[in-house]
């Protein structure tokens, strides 16, 4: 895997650009009390989108891409909803927040596409250790009875 394989999956490319544009045309129409709330709330779910295609993308197992574009799909929608605030309390204009409400959507499509895709295709299936789950059998909880001296009984240790 590398950038270049990244960078020819388009709902990637589109989610970063996404990304970018949010950045670059809502964040300084926000006014300064909102630098350390709805800014960042920004920043971080829109920059989460193409971050975790591409962690997903990374993986060689397609359930582990399908949860991490599960978690694109989810920050994406995070993205909208602070959107979609910004629009109703005057932050930005009707026409930026369409633009942005329609690439979203775009995007959310393009990634259910994807997800589609990435179930029925089964990549790495059979890659080694695929099937293998992790857990760890935990100590077994043990007893006695003991005598209270108030004469209540404590079963547990």
């Amino acid at each position: 895997m590398s950038i270049q394989g990244l960078k020819k999956l388009q709902v990637w490319v589109r989610a970063k650009d996404f990304a970018v544009k949010a950045y670059k045309q809502v964040l300084p129409l926000l006014p300064p009390e909102e630098k350390w709330n709805l800014n960042q709330q920004i920043r971080r779910s829109a920059t989460s989108v193409s971050a975790n295609i591409a962690e997903g993308y990374g993986r060689f197992y397609y359930q582990d891409n399908v949860r991490f574009c599960y978690n694109a799909r989810g920050s994406l929608e995070e993205t909208l909803s602070h959107l979609l605030f910004c629009f109703e309390v005057g932050f930005i204009s009707e026409g930026l927040y369409k633009e942005l409400e329609k690439e979203g959507e775009e995007i959310e499509k393009m990634l259910n596409g994807y997800i589609a895709f990435l179930k029925k295709s089964k990549q790495g299936e059979n890659e080694p250790g695929a099937n293998y789950k992790v857990r760890e059998d935990s100590e077994p909880y043990e007893f006695e009875p003991t005598e209270d001296p108030d004469g209540f009984e404590d079963t547990a240790h």
